[in-house]
């Protein structure tokens, strides 16, 4: 099995798809290493290939008053991505290169081993619960898989887009929440 930090090494010299080509940085992830929630993007925007940090733009900054509001901070949980390079243009990453991909984050997951699973938008939940996926239609609702429990929610972007869907999300992550302290009351 691999360690995380030798995991990252491979991720950063990947040529498995056309990304590579167009990427400033590869954006692993961070995060604590040992942890129970691991929240999962689509890819990378313009302000995390520059940074090499996921969510830093200003759906990061959203996304860091999401987890506040709950009372957790991005010490206490992992986030990743489904892809690790950014996409031309913010476009959503192609079929093909989520599946170059995936199985970095499936590596990921493993090293990390958390307990929830947080799909943020349609691209991740497409990927990790089903290819049918629903976003508007499915996000809430708590999945089983083998040892993890999957919940889809708003990607902080489309609630930039509209905020229509920020109660919705709200209520997403207090349900998070509410599961996190529930096993850590156990």
């Amino acid at each position: 099995m691999y360690e995380l930090n030798e995991l990252e090494t491979i991720v950063k010299k990947c040529h498995g798809c056309p990304l590579f080509k167009t990427r400033t940085n590869v954006v692993f992830g961070e995060g604590k290493e040992e942890n129970q929630i691991m929240f999962i993007g689509e890819g990378p925007g313009y302000h995390e290939d520059q940074t090499g940090r996921p969510f830093v733009g200003r759906a990061g900054e959203l996304f860091d008053r999401m987890l506040d509001a709950v009372d957790l901070t991005r010490e206490e949980v992992y986030i990743a991505n489904i892809v690790k390079c950014r996409p031309p243009n913010n476009r959503n990453p192609f079929e093909e290169e989520c599946r170059s991909c995936i199985e970095f984050l499936r590596w990921q997951v493993k090293i990390i081993n958390p307990d929830i699973l947080v799909c943020l938008g349609s691209v991740s939940a497409r990927n990790i619960l089903q290819s049918d996926f629903k976003i508007t239609k499915n996000r809430g609702v708590w999945y089983k898989k083998g040892k993890f429990n999957i919940i889809a929610t708003y990607h902080p972007a489309a609630i930039l887009r509209d905020e229509k869907k920020k109660k919705a999300a709200w209520e997403d992550f207090k349900s998070i929440r509410n599961l996190y302290d529930s096993m850590k009351n156990k």
